[in-house]
């Protein structure tokens, strides 16, 4: 790779970890509110798979299947100097998606009542099914707004504009918070649900100057007849499908969870987007900024250009996650604790932290899928990712009934680590084959030094948190807690970062020497 594209890739990758970072911070600073205000109880459970039918259209019509199909082709346009079938077919893309999502939108509308009771939420009582169905339906206004939303944030990525796209998430949690503080004293759990629809909208608006930037063009065809429309539909298909299988999953651990008692579904939801925070951090940050560069290597057919593009990111993600997962291991009972803010008793934050801990163990797989699966839609294949995830679906759907049945909510948790680890593995092994390697040696030595450098820093961890506890301070409330976790995590990172430079870790060293530089250098080096 270019060292004037590799520092881009690098200043794009900061840029975006900061944004998703202030994403983070602003969705904790919700669900700490939500905690407060609904804890895990049947009111945010109503919520939860009131949400999923809604978060299931916009991921099959206009999610990140169609980004991957549609972003390569609108950026070869871009490239070809074609500006004018750029935007013609963008126009096809944004009218015929929004008005198949508003179709979409209405039948659910109208079916709602009976996808509830008979299949996303059979084991809830019967008031519990009509506060749900009433949210799911102010929830499908959303889903309209991100139909469009969603095709925009994919347009500016393809003029390597990642800023206005990663701040579009933060204006969701900002709606969101408008909901839980400002809307539920008076309308409840309601609230929240308007204030979803609120954040789609701000999610949006956002991205508004960046188009006027791009000088976007937008005419009102449908372009039913343009083969580039198509083209589009027939590679976002088998992405497609493998976002449809994610999302029946999670319908049918939401129903499982769903007659596993109160609290059940909150829980899983809970440990689930705890463990996506270091996962949004890394992994979809990585993968968000490494794309484009995959795909423009893929066109010129510079395979060992994405060779060392793809085992470069997953040598980043394996520095970050494996020492991420193991701190989030140790420290998530008290990190929940804090978070929490005294909403949970202790029987729920062991209920949440079960999950938690499962999901955690999949951290690092569910990563480097990030970059697995963009390596084969950078060369335009579709269907290899939706084969595996289907391969990966049947696993994780097998091991939630068995699993449930011994470990309850963090079984289902567990299942879907096994399943993810299962397609990662198909997927690089395919890769190897098809790209004639991945630098498996040196992502197996960045992996083995990154597992024995974490391990230092987790008995670090437990060692201050034993003599924390013997000096008795461990039981005096909160600000001794967060301080606890302070420490632990200052002392645990530097004895990580010490045992990396014995290791000669030198991943680590480029990485803090790449976010030092900076450049105004265009991502089409990458070709160069």
């Amino acid at each position: 790779m270019a060292a004037q594209n590799t520092r881009q890739l690098a200043r794009s990758t900061l840029i975006v970890m900061v944004a998703f970072g202030a994403a983070k911070v602003v969705s904790l600073a919700q669900q700490f509110i939500v905690a407060r205000e609904f804890g895990v109880g049947s009111e945010w459970d109503a919520y939860v798979v009131a949400n999923s039918i809604p978060e299931l259209i916009f991921t099959l019509i206009a999610g990140g299947a169609l980004a991957f199909a549609f972003i390569p082709i609108f950026a070869g346009f871009l490239a070809e100097g074609n500006q004018q079938k750029a935007w013609k077919t963008a126009s096809h893309v944004i009218n015929s998606l929004f008005l198949l999502t508003l179709i979409v939108s209405v039948v659910v509308f109208l079916i709602a009542p009976w996808l509830v009771s008979n299949v996303i939420a059979t084991g809830f009582p019967a008031d519990a099914q009509s506060q749900t169905v009433d949210m799911m339906r102010i929830l499908l206004v959303g889903t309209l707004i991100f139909s469009i939303s969603g095709i925009l944030m994919g347009i500016l990525q393809s003029y390597n504009n990642f800023l206005l796209p990663a701040l579009a998430p933060i204006m969701y949690s900002v709606g969101l918070l408008i909901g839980v503080v400002v809307l539920s004293d008076s309308l409840g759990v309601y609230g929240v649900a308007i204030g979803a629809v609120i954040g789609a909208a701000l999610h949006l608006s956002i991205q508004i100057p960046g188009l006027i930037r791009v000088r976007a063009q937008w005419s009102p065809e449908l372009g039913l007849t343009d083969p580039t429309l198509w083209r589009i539909l027939r590679l976002m298909l088998p992405a497609l499908g493998g976002l449809a299988v994610f999302s029946v999953n999670w319908l049918i651990m939401n129903n499982l969870a769903s007659n596993m008692g109160e609290g059940a579904v909150s829980a899983l939801s809970w440990g689930w987007r705890i463990m996506q925070i270091p996962e949004t951090l890394i992994g979809t940050a990585m993968g968000t900024v490494i794309f484009p560069t995959l795909a423009a290597l893929s066109a010129v057919d510079n395979l060992k250009g994405k060779r060392e593009a793809m085992a470069g990111a997953i040598r980043f993600i394996l520095t970050a996650t494996i020492p991420a997962s193991i701190a989030l291991l140790v420290l998530g009972r008290p990190l929940l604790t804090v978070l929490e803010g005294g909403a949970f008793d202790a029987s729920a934050t062991d209920f949440v932290y079960s999950t938690l801990q499962f999901f955690t163990l999949g951290l690092i797989v569910q990563s480097v899928l990030e970059i697995a699966a963009r390596s084969f839609y950078a060369d335009k294949n579709t269907v290899i990712p939706f084969i595996t995830s289907s391969i990966g679906a049947a696993i994780n759907i097998v091991g939630a009934y068995v699993l449930s049945a011994s470990l309850g909510v963090g079984g289902l948790a567990l299942a879907n680590s096994l399943g993810i680890a299962v397609e990662v593995s198909i997927n690089l092994i395919l890769l190897r084959r098809r790209w004639h390697g991945i630098e498996e040696r040196s992502l197996f030595l960045t992996a083995a030094k990154g597992v024995a450098a974490s391990l230092v820093m987790a008995a670090i961890i437990l060692g201050v948190g034993a003599v924390w506890s013997a000096l008795g301070l461990g039981e005096r409330g909160k600000a001794f807690l967060i301080a606890q976790i302070a420490v632990q995590g200052v002392l645990g990172g530097l004895g990580f970062l010490a045992a990396a430079w014995i290791l000669r870790m030198k991943e680590l060293e480029e990485l803090l020497r790449l976010i030092r530089r900076r450049s105004t250098a265009p991502v089409e080096a990458a070709v160069s």
